[in-house]
């Protein structure tokens, strides 16, 4: 968490706008994938920030669905079948974050990927979607430095945060909401 100090600013030039929006109040959350499908969340990463602090975090391996890894996939996170097997389904996995984020806005280091997911798994266990406030520390590192890569570690690290597990669910959640701290 001394990390994400370094991440505040006050003289942030980004401060008026995006911190009207959050006011130091969102979840980051962060999915990793099973195989090429949206559905096949195999685990997730949320970190709670009100006030500007971290008050929660919570990581869960799921079942996914549907349920085989690819190697490109596997590669990326380091997760198996082995490592999900005996791993609670969406739904179950879903009661215990909701209660977390109630209220709060989503950010997700690529919202377009992570938002698909969640809506996905959604659908394929037929639950109503809430339609969740999403907002992308991705797009906002793009515009806050042009033409330089913004992967998350790499967006992070300008924050002064230095990822040590990238690809695990729980530490890029951390990093996004680093970010999001500075950016957002």
């Amino acid at each position: 968490m001394q990390e994400l100090d370094n991440c505040l600013s006050l003289g942030n030039p980004r401060a008026g706008s995006d911190s009207s929006r959050l006011n130091g109040n969102f979840a980051a959350i962060d999915f990793e994938t099973a195989n090429n499908y949206r559905s096949s969340v195999c685990s997730v990463g949320v970190v709670i920030v009100r006030g500007g602090e971290i008050v929660d975090k919570f990581y869960s391996l799921i079942k996914p669905e549907p349920e085989y890894y690819n190697y490109r996939c596997s590669q990326v996170h380091g997760l198996c079948a082995a490592d999900t097997e005996d791993a609670p389904v969406f739904p179950d996995v879903w009661k215990q974050i909701e209660p977390l984020i109630e209220g709060l806005p989503l950010v997700a280091h690529n919202k377009a990927f992570d938002e698909s997911c969640l809506k996905a798994v959604f659908r394929v266990y037929q639950m109503d979607y809430p339609d969740y406030e999403f907002h992308c520390t991705c797009i906002a590192s793009r515009r806050r430095w042009p033409g330089q890569p913004n992967n998350l570690d790499v967006a992070a690290a300008r924050c002064g945060y230095f990822m040590t597990n990238h690809h695990h669910a729980l530490a890029d959640a951390e990093a996004c909401a680093a970010i999001a701290l500075k950016l957002l």
